[in-house]
């Protein structure tokens, strides 16, 4: 039987924190969860599940310590979404000392698949700083680094396209995509924090599952009950929305990601990991695209 932890988990209201406080929380171990809002609806929610909020804002380094305070163990993640990636990097390094100097015994960052692989990709390049810093602090740590998420498929920019039965990303046909689910990612980060000392000083990249895009839009089709063809999106559209993704596009099919799949699953069975089949057949698709 696994001690049960007291754990700091950041980026508690978005995917991949509030998933992991839910499986800690089911798994037995406390959690405090950091968020700026502690009145928002997934606030609340964790709150309902058995967290313990903690208010505080990754640009203020002090109330970061106070909410790390007394911990077993930090989750720690960053993102470029909201204040770009000069932000996520600060905000990044901000979390991983905060966690030093409260004494925390274990880090886990989640970072991204391939950041240590100079791709050149800045919202990548941006992870491995904080990857480099973490490891000039003397904590015990573990990088988890995370391929495509399953989840991409239900941003906005996406379910427009599926509503009308258009399955697109800027890759050929042909070209195999490692994906991860969310839920994948939060079991696996739950198996390193129960096991510290099994997964101290390591760097894991993780993947659920790898298929094509043709494969993947006809598993959606089956799922959904809807026709579905995949299309490859030009890179120069993706380009002048985002040049970081279309840099990110263009690795993926130069050289892209290259996890251990079935590695991971026969080491870690526990994790829980999904099919992309079994994700998409999981999916409500009538609702996330509104069809009657």
């Amino acid at each position: 039987m696994s001690e049960k932890k007291a754990v700091l988990v950041t980026g508690a209201t978005g995917k991949q924190g509030g998933a992991l406080a839910r499986v800690l929380l089911n798994n037995g171990h406390r959690v405090r969860a950091v968020t700026r809002n502690v009145d928002s609806p997934q606030a609340r929610e964790l709150v309902r599940q058995g967290a313990e909020l903690f208010p505080a804002d990754a640009d203020d380094v002090a109330s970061l310590e106070c909410a790390a305070a007394e911990l077993d163990a930090v989750f720690a993640m960053a993102t470029p979404l909201e204040g770009g990636i000069e932000a996520e990097t600060r905000q990044g390094i901000n979390i991983v000392n905060a966690a030093q100097v409260a004494g925390v015994k274990h880090i886990v960052y989640s970072s991204v698949a391939g950041a240590d692989q100079k791709t050149g990709i800045p919202h990548f390049e941006s992870k491995y700083q904080i990857e480099q810093h973490l490891r000039t602090l003397g904590v015990p740590f573990t990088i988890i680094a995370p391929v495509y998420f399953m989840e991409n498929l239900l941003a906005p920019w996406n379910t427009a396209g599926l509503s009308s039965g258009v399955y697109a990303l800027p890759l050929p046909a042909g070209r195999q995509l490692q994906q991860i689910a969310v839920a994948d990612i939060a079991g696996f980060a739950a198996e390193v924090i129960a096991r510290p000392d099994e997964f101290a000083g390591q760097r894991i990249d993780i993947a659920s599952d790898e298929h094509t895009g043709t494969e993947a839009a006809a598993m959606v089709a089956s799922a959904s009950g809807h026709e579905m063809t995949y299309v490859e999106v030009p890179l120069e559209q993706v380009r002048a929305g985002s040049e970081d993704l279309a840099i990110m596009f263009e690795w993926i099919n130069r050289v892209g990601y290259h996890v251990d799949i079935a590695g991971l699953r026969t080491r870690y069975p526990n994790a829980g990991w999904h099919t992309l089949d079994a994700w998409t057949a999981a999916q409500d698709w009538t609702h996330l695209l509104g069809w009657k």
